[in-house]
């Protein structure tokens, strides 16, 4: 495993990292998830992702109950805080009520001290931006926070971010995670150099777009019944279209010359970029771990990515 500066820090995260959105707490047996995160930190990574809002907090209750096992200083957790974990008027967003009674609760349920990286899961046009700043920055002077982000922030929202942090002397964002995949380039116009000026690292979720960058879901074949589209065909729908298919086609043949398997394609693709931090999987069994991580540290040939970019237009 390979690792990489978080953004413009000196910690140093493994360019694979794995997530819990969509698997861990409810999709995936809790034995099969604390199975996968022991592979993935016994294979080198050392940075894992949950969120809140992800199965309501029991996300974080499995991530929480795996890294336990390990010695504190050794892996990065992250999580987040903005959407929905109640019904109240204050139970959303990024006010500092409910940004500290978050984060409390996330601690509380992952049985940490302290979070290593404190997202800010989408953006909230209803508060004022210097009060979410400022209790980002509080809680990282309680020691309860280490590092801040966001995710899905526009560049607009993230340099009206700096500007404020730097005026009011603040803890600075150095994450964001942003979507990115080959199916999904927007980032690459304005995001990344953006990232690239000012010292802020993407650690990008979808690697694989939903999965469609496995090769597992092909044109005109039925969606597999225990695959991740048929229980959540809305969320990887906007992918399974002819075009897409058309170019996972194209790439498996690239992946082929490669020596390497479409999904590791897909991610050292991803980690051609020197502003990406790490690339977040996902995994329901340890196999998939195992096999995306030999994604780290390969170098596609200069042909392989002349071909890619020709497939991908």
């Amino acid at each position: 495993m390979e690792y990489r500066f978080l953004g413009n820090t000196g910690v140093k995260v493994s360019e694979i990292s794995l997530g819990s959105w969509l698997t861990y707490g409810g999709y995936v047996e809790k034995d099969a998830a604390l199975q996968s995160i022991h592979k993935a930190y016994d294979l080198g990574i050392n940075f894992f992702d949950t969120a809140n809002v992800y199965r309501r907090g029991e996300a974080e209750k499995v991530v929480g109950e795996a890294l336990r096992e390990y010695p504190r200083e050794s892996y990065v957790l992250a999580t987040k805080v903005f959407n929905p974990m109640g019904e109240g008027p204050n139970d959303r967003g990024l006010s500092r009520k409910h940004i500290i009674e978050q984060c409390n609760a996330s601690l509380k349920r992952l049985g940490h001290d302290y979070i290593d990286l404190y997202y800010c899961h989408r953006y909230d046009p209803e508060t004022p931006l210097y009060e979410t700043l400022r209790a980002l920055d509080d809680l990282v002077r309680q020691g309860k926070v280490l590092y801040i982000g966001v995710s899905e922030w526009s560049p607009a929202q993230i340099a009206e971010a700096l500007h404020i942090a730097d005026k009011r002397l603040l803890d600075r964002l150095v994450v964001n995670q942003p979507i990115y995949n080959m199916l999904n380039r927007y980032i690459e116009k304005e995001i990344i150099p953006q990232g690239e000026q000012h010292g802020i690292g993407q650690v990008v979720f979808s690697p694989l777009a939903q999965g469609v960058l496995s090769g597992k879901y092909q044109k005109g074949s039925d969606i597999p019944a225990d695959s991740r589209a048929a229980e959540n065909f809305k969320v990887i729908s906007r992918f399974l279209n002819d075009e897409s298919l058309d170019r996972v086609a194209e790439l498996q043949d690239v992946a082929a010359k490669e020596e390497l398997s479409l999904s590791q394609l897909a991610i050292t693709w991803i980690l051609r970029q020197d502003n990406v931090s790490s690339a977040l999987i996902g995994a329901s069994r340890p196999e998939q771990v195992e096999e995306n991580v030999k994604a780290s540290g390969v170098k596609l040939s200069d042909g392989a990515l002349e071909r890619i970019e020709t497939i991908l237009g």
